[in-house]
């Protein structure tokens, strides 16, 4: 699945890449919660609300490399540790950052998304001009 996110958004993700890509790696009814002080926080739900998650994400983005990345557990839920970095959009700011996500995976697909964040406030601050 991080191939085919790396791929989608190497291809110019949301309008320009097909969402086909990440699909196949997707429960038709797949839940991503992210931290609600994020720009794109909220609970996004389905291929629908995924497609609109990146969309906001590459609207906070400029740049956003998963560095590094260690598989925590090995059966579901998983736990994957990324170490991020990127550039905002809006300030050009640079962060690097860790993000700690459980995966749950049913059937072959991932159903639920829960990242976490060391600090939200400061990828907040990152992506604002106010």
């Amino acid at each position: 699945m991080y191939a085919a996110e790396a791929e989608y958004l190497a291809a110019g993700g949301p309008g320009s890449a097909s969402f086909a890509l990440l699909v196949p790696y997707f429960a038709p009814d797949v839940v991503l919660h992210q931290a609600d002080s994020l720009p794109y926080g909220g609970i996004w739900r389905g291929h629908e609300g995924l497609k609109q998650f990146f969309l906001a994400m590459s609207q906070a983005w400029d740049a956003f490399e998963m560095v590094d990345q260690e598989f925590l557990s090995d059966t579901s839920p998983l736990v994957v540790l990324t170490r991020v970095r990127a550039r905002a959009r809006a300030t050009g700011r640079e962060l690097r950052f860790p993000i700690l996500q459980t995966i749950t995976v049913e059937d072959g697909r991932i159903t639920e998304v829960h990242p976490f964040y060391w600090d939200t406030a400061a990828i907040a601050k990152a992506c604002s001009t106010g």
